[in-house]
C-alpha cells in the first residue's frame, strides 16, 4: 500500500492537488530545479509497483528484488537511478530472537521511492524528522538516503544492545555456582548473531562508497553524513564480532563446567561405593557360615565386627571428607 507520497521543494514539503496514487502528476509538479518526489510503499503488490515503475522509469530487474524482498544488501545503479537494498533489525526480547525486515529504496534525480518490507522498517519518524530540517532536506533524494540509512543503521545499534545484555546474562549463567543448562541459549543467541551480521556486514561496501562520494547521483557535500553512519555501520560491527567470540567462549566454558561436574559426581559416586565396600566385606566374610571359621566362636565376635565396619567406613568418609571428594 502507499503509505504517503510527497512533493519537496527548496526544503519544505508542497501540497499538490492530487491523489496519492497519481505518480505522473507528481512527478510534473516537481518543475523546479532541486525539487523532488518521495513515495513511501509498504508490501505493494505486483500492479501498485509497477504503476510506480512506469511513473519513475524503474529498471525491470531492480523492480523484481523490490517486489520480492530477501535481498543481500546492496548498492546497484541503473541508468540514470540508484538501487539501495538493506535490512533493518528489531528484537523480540520473549524469544531472545532478531526479527529482520527490508527497505529497498529508487532513487533519481527528482524522485525517491521506498519499498518496505516487515514491520520493523518504519519510515515515518525519518520523513518526519528529515522535515524538520530544512537544511538537510535542501539536499534532495541525497538527504533521503541518508535519513533511511541512518534510521536503519540506528535500529542496528538498538539490537546490537539488547544482545548484549543477553551475552551478559549467559555470562553470569555460566560462571554462576548454580548448574545450569545454557547450551540452547548459546546456540540461540549465536544465530541470532549470525542474522545480526547478515544484514550488517555487506552494507559496510555500500556506505564507504557514499561517505567516500563515488556514488553517482549523491552529493559530495553529503559524504560527512554518510560517514557519520558508516562510524554507526562499523562500531555495531564490532560489537556484533566481540558477542559472537564472547559466545564462543562462554560456550567453550560451559562445556569444561559440565566435565568438571561430572569429574566431581564420579568422585562423589567412588567415596560413596568405597563407603558400603568394606562394611559389605566384611559381613560377606563372616557370613559364609562354614563351621570352622576363626572368632566364630567368639563372644565378642558380632560386636567386633559391627565396630570394625563402622570405624573402617569412619576412616574413609573422613579421607574422603578432607580430599574433597564428599
Amino acid at each position: 500500500m502507499i503509505v504517503d507520497s510527497a512533493l519537496y521543494r527548496k526544503g519544505q514539503r508542497v501540497e499538490v492537488d492530487c491523489f496519492p496514487h497519481e505518480f505522473d502528476k507528481l512527478r510534473a509538479e516537481a518543475a523546479d530545479d532541486g525539487d523532488f518526489v518521495w513515495v513511501g510503499l509498504y508490501k505493494p503488490s505486483e500492479g501498485e509497483l509497477a504503476d510506480v515503475a512506469e511513473a519513475f522509469g524503474l529498471h525491470r530487474l531492480a523492480v523484481e528484488d523490490a517486489l520480492k524482498a530477501h535481498q543481500r544488501p546492496k548498492l546497484e545503479r541503473y541508468g540514470d537511478s540508484l538501487f539501495l537494498t538493506l535490512k533493518t533489525l528489531w528484537y523480540v526480547d520473549e524469544e531472545d530472537a532478531v526479527e529482520t525486515g527490508e527497505i529497498n529504496l529508487f532513487a533519481g534525480r527528482d524522485f525517491v521511492v521506498t519499498v518496505r518490507h516487515g514491520r520493523g522498517s518504519e519510515l515515518h519518524s525519518a520523513r518526519s524528522r528529515l522535515e524538520g530540517q530544512e537544511a538537510v532536506l535542501t539536499h534532495g533524494p541525497s538527504a533521503v538516503i541518508y535519513a533511511v540509512c541512518d534510521t536503519a543503521v540506528d535500529g542496528y545499534s538498538d539490537v546490537v544492545d539488547e544482545l548484549q545484555v543477553d551475552v551478559d546474562e549467559i555470562e553470569s549463567s555460566v560462571f554462576s555456582p548454580a548448574r545450569t543448562d545454557d547450551s540452547s541459549r548459546i546456540y540461540v543467541l549465536k544465530r541470532e548473531i549470525a542474522e545480526v551480521r547478515r544484514a550488517v556486514l555487506p552494507l559496510r561496501e555500500p556506505m564507504r562508497k557514499l561517505a567516500d562520494g563515488l556514488v553517482p547521483g549523491v552529493e559530495r557535500e553529503a559524504g560527512p553524513f554518510f560517514r557519520d553512519v558508516l562510524d554507526h555501520l562499523n562500531l555495531a560491527v564490532e560489537v556484533v564480532d566481540s558477542l559472537d567470540s564472547l559466545l564462543s567462549t562462554a560456550f567453550d566454558a560451559h562445556l569444561a563446567r559440565i566435565t568438571v561436574q561430572q569429574n566431581d559426581d564420579m568422585r562423589k559416586i567412588s567415596a560413596g561405593v568405597a563407603l558400603a565396600a568394606a562394611p559389605t566385606l566384611i559381613a560377606g566374610v563372616y557370613g559364609m557360615n562354614f563351621d570352622h571359621m576363626p572368632e566364630l566362636g567368639w563372644r565378642v565376635g558380632y560386636p567386633l565386627a559391627v565396630l570394625l565396619m563402622v570405624a573402617i567406613s569412619g576412616g574413609l568418609w573422613v579421607l574422603f571428607k578432607r580430599s574433597g571428594w564428599l
